[in-house]
């Protein structure tokens, strides 16, 4: 049994405070989906072709890990573990990097979060007032997919590989997946507020169905460009 502090440090440097009642709230749009159901290869897709800024909760965990600062070792322990980083850590990294853009006539992307209840609580704490939710989208596939597109993109890493690329924690982090983000899927199902994506096809034919989900909620259209073709589909 792998024993971990959850104690958090907050950063030395101070960051500025939101606006207690701004005009307009930021509008945000969660997305979901076990590891390898390619939540980052979507978001690239819309960024791209869309005004959105892709914010991914997994990515911004690895540079607070990878940058030395006091919650560094507890990230690493905590992923290692294929467990849920405590909520303060998360919902400030998307805070801080929410606060480099003009993010009340911003888009964002939120990938990866929230995963467990105590994500949806840290939230409304922390951004509850500031930001406005259209809706969640869940990127919906079947372990087996995810996982063989994870060992491929493993395989194919090279020098590249990520810490907690192992099938081990591959495996930890689809079943913590099932464990504690399908009931916060069914959480934002019950208001209305999930749009359900078949996510095992290529990431092509996902894409159209992403699009469509979007509807009138997308931003001004950057491009015509076609989707990345991309195979592996990214966590």
């Amino acid at each position: 049994t792998v024993k971990i502090s959850t104690k958090f440090e907050s950063k030395s440097e101070p960051v500025p405070d939101m606006p207690t009642e701004p005009s307009v709230k930021a509008e945000c749009f969660f997305v979901l989906g076990g590891p390898g159901s390619g939540k980052g290869t979507q978001c690239s897709n819309l960024v791209r072709d869309f005004n959105f800024v892709h914010l991914s909760a997994g990515d911004l965990l690895r540079i607070e890990r990878n940058s030395g600062s006091k919650n560094a070792k507890l990230i690493e322990d905590i992923c290692k573990a294929g467990k849920i980083v405590p909520v303060e850590i998360t919902v400030n990294l998307i805070k801080d990097e929410m606060l480099k853009y003009d993010w009340e006539k911003t888009k964002f992307l939120i990938d990866g979060f929230p995963r467990n209840q105590d994500n949806v609580d840290g939230w409304e704490r922390v951004l509850g007032d500031q930001a406005n939710v259209k809706f969640m989208l869940f990127l919906d596939c079947d372990e087996d997919t995810m996982l063989k597109r994870i060992m491929k993109r493993i395989d194919n890493s090279g020098d590249e590989k990520r810490y907690d690329d192992t099938e081990e924690i591959a495996r930890k982090r689809i079943k913590t997946n099932k464990d504690t983000c399908m009931p916060i899927v069914e959480h934002f199902e019950k208001k209305g507020l999930v749009k359900n994506i078949d996510a095992s096809a290529q990431p092509n034919e996902v894409y159209a169905k992403v699009r469509e989900a979007f509807g009138d909620a997308l931003p001004v259209l950057k491009s015509e460009a076609e989707p990345i073709a991309e195979t592996t589909g990214l966590p």
